[in-house]
């Protein structure tokens, strides 16, 4: 799912665009995050309420594994909580639930494992990541509330003309946005389970 290099700089809004290559820790079955503790509002919020409060829905987003291939499409619930910060800059709060469908080729974590994983294998994750960035907000657009579906409609090289950044959709003159926090559970039942997150991978996802 297109994860998740902590950056500097404003990049878009697809998962793929945050995959970081983390060692493994040998486990036989992934530890996954906590993230009850890791993704709420007690991360960003100082006080005051949301400036933003909003679900969608997406589709076809293109999933990228360690070796900056894709290796599923994904379709999940997102909900995105921003507070502005004393400091007159951001915090968000970012979370996604979801289902993915693999598609032919190197697993999820092959840059480590050498896995492989045939078409259709299905599953579920959920994840997100805490968020802070500089930035205007912008007037005028939904800020509560439910926006709606999207349809990525990515195709395998991360090509997405339906992507809905929400950075961009709701901020303008971002210089820094960095994510101090990130992590993805995926499970696939007997075809395993994988750990993306920012402290490491771990497991993998392979088979038919």
């Amino acid at each position: 799912m297109m994860k998740k290099l902590v950056i500097a700089i404003l990049v878009a809004g697809v998962l793929s665009l945050f995959v970081a290559i983390m060692p493994t820790f040998a486990a036989p079955v992934p530890d996954h995050t906590n993230f009850g503790q890791q993704l709420n509002a007690s991360q960003c919020n100082d006080g005051g309420a949301p400036v933003i409060n909003v679900t969608f829905s997406v589709t076809n987003d293109a999933d990228s594994g360690t070796l900056g291939n894709a290796w599923a499409y994904d379709a999940y619930n997102k909900h995105v909580q921003v507070w502005q910060q004393a400091d007159g800059t951001y915090c968000a709060v970012v979370k996604y639930q979801g289902k993915f469908v693999t598609l032919a080729g190197p697993s999820p974590n092959a840059a480590v494992t050498g896995g492989q994983v045939g078409t259709g294998v299905k599953g579920t994750f959920e994840g997100g990541y805490i968020a802070t960035f500089d930035g205007m907000l912008q007037s005028g657009l939904q800020t509560r509330g439910n926006l709606g579906s999207f349809n990525y409609a990515c195709d395998t090289h991360f090509n997405c003309p339906g992507l809905f950044d929400w950075v961009d959709t709701y901020f303008s003159g971002v210089t820094t946005f960095n994510q101090p926090y990130w992590a993805w559970n995926y499970h696939a039942g007997n075809n395993g389970s994988w750990v993306n997150a920012g402290t490491g991978n771990q497991g993998d996802i392979t088979g038919n």
